[in-house]
C-alpha cells in the first residue's frame, strides 16, 4: 500500500502507465479517497454490509437503491467534513465503487450483510469465511472519524448495532422512524 505522500509524488507515472496499458484511468484532483485508505478506512464497505442486510431481509430493489443513495449521502457528509470535495464522490472512485461493492456478487461485505439479514450471527459468519470482510472493522472506525468531525452517520450506526447483536429488522425500523430532515 502506498502512503498519501507516495501517491502524490507518483500519480502522473501511475496515471500514464495505466492509460498506456489500455486501462480507463481517471485523474482525481483531491485526496479524500487516499486519506480514507491511508487511515485505513474504506467506508463504502460499511454501506455494502447494510445493502446486504436489505437483501437478506428481502426488502426489495427499491429499498436497496434507497439505502445506497442514503449511504452516498453519509459518505459525502463525512468526506466534506474531512476536507474532501463532494464532486469526487460522484465519480468512479466514489459512486462507482459504492454501487459495485453494494451490488456485486463477489462483495464479501455484501455477503456478510446478506447473512446477517438472514439471521446468522457475525461470529458465525466470520468463522465460515475464508477471506476478510473489512467492513466489519471499518464500521467502528467510520463512527470514530464521524465523531471527530461531528457528522451523523445513521446507517453506519445501525450497522454497528447489528454487529453488536441487534436484530436487523429492528435496525431497519429505527432508521425508518428517524425524524425527517430537509436536504
Amino acid at each position: 500500500m502506498l502512503t498519501l505522500d507516495q501517491l502524490r509524488r507518483n500519480r502522473n507515472v501511475l496515471f500514464w502507465t495505466l492509460h498506456a496499458a489500455g486501462w480507463g484511468a481517471y485523474a482525481v484532483t483531491q485526496s479524500f479517497g487516499a486519506l480514507l485508505y491511508e487511515k485505513p478506512l474504506s467506508y463504502q464497505l460499511v454501506i455494502a454490509i447494510a445493502a446486504g442486510v436489505c437483501q437478506g431481509l428481502e426488502l426489495g430493489s427499491n429499498a436497496q437503491a434507497a439505502l445506497i443513495t442514503r449511504g452516498l449521502a453519509e459518505i459525502t457528509r463525512l468526506a466534506v467534513a474531512a476536507g474532501g470535495q463532494s464532486a469526487t464522490l460522484a465519480g468512479l472512485a466514489g459512486l462507482g465503487d459504492l454501487v459495485l461493492t453494494c451490488t456485486g456478487e463477489l462483495s464479501r461485505n455484501r455477503q456478510v450483510g446478506i447473512e446477517l439479514g438472514r439471521g446468522r450471527s457475525i461470529e458465525e459468519i466470520l468463522k465460515s469465511m475464508r477471506m476478510v470482510a473489512e467492513g466489519v472493522r471499518t464500521t467502528q472506525a467510520a463512527l470514530q472519524l464521524a465523531a471527530r468531525y461531528s457528522v451523523e452517520l445513521p446507517i453506519t450506526a445501525q450497522v454497528q448495532r447489528i454487529l453488536e447483536g441487534l436484530p436487523p429488522r429492528e435496525a431497519v425500523r429505527d432508521l425508518m422512524e428517524r425524524s425527517l430532515k430537509m436536504e
